[in-house]
């Protein structure tokens, strides 16, 4: 099996880190963005297996990245996975629209538990 990569894009470097670490761990290949548009460049570019995205991010917003993704007919089938501290029913709603594959609040899970949930995509 070829190593599946994973794009994280988040703004925080320490949350950042400590996911890029555990994920690194289970033997993933990782990518990091810390902004929307550098997260649609490096998706274009590398092609990764799943997305963990972030909502609030400079320049471009967690959910235009969504739509940019499933917009494009080259990146439209990438299991994308909102991971963010936006609870809120609304924001789980706006995610769904947009065609999020999963919708995680940072605060509820731990790194490995966002670990075994990628693993039911890829």
């Amino acid at each position: 099996m070829s190593e599946k990569k994973i794009l994280i894009v988040e703004d925080d470097v320490m949350i950042r880190s400590m996911y890029e670490a555990k994920l690194k761990q289970e033997g993933y290949f990782i990518f990091t963005a810390d902004s929307g548009t550098q997260a649609i460049d490096l998706a274009i570019k590398e092609r990764p297996d799943i997305i963990l995205l972030d909502i609030i991010l400079p320049q471009l917003d967690g959910f235009s990245v969504l739509q940019e993704i499933r917009n494009s007919d080259t990146m439209k089938d990438i299991p994308v996975i909102m991971l963010t501290n936006l609870g809120t029913s609304e924001d789980r709603e706006k995610g769904k629209k947009l065609g999020a594959t999963d919708y995680l609040v940072k605060a509820n899970l731990t790194p490995a538990q966002v670990g075994e949930k990628i693993k039911e995509y890829i």
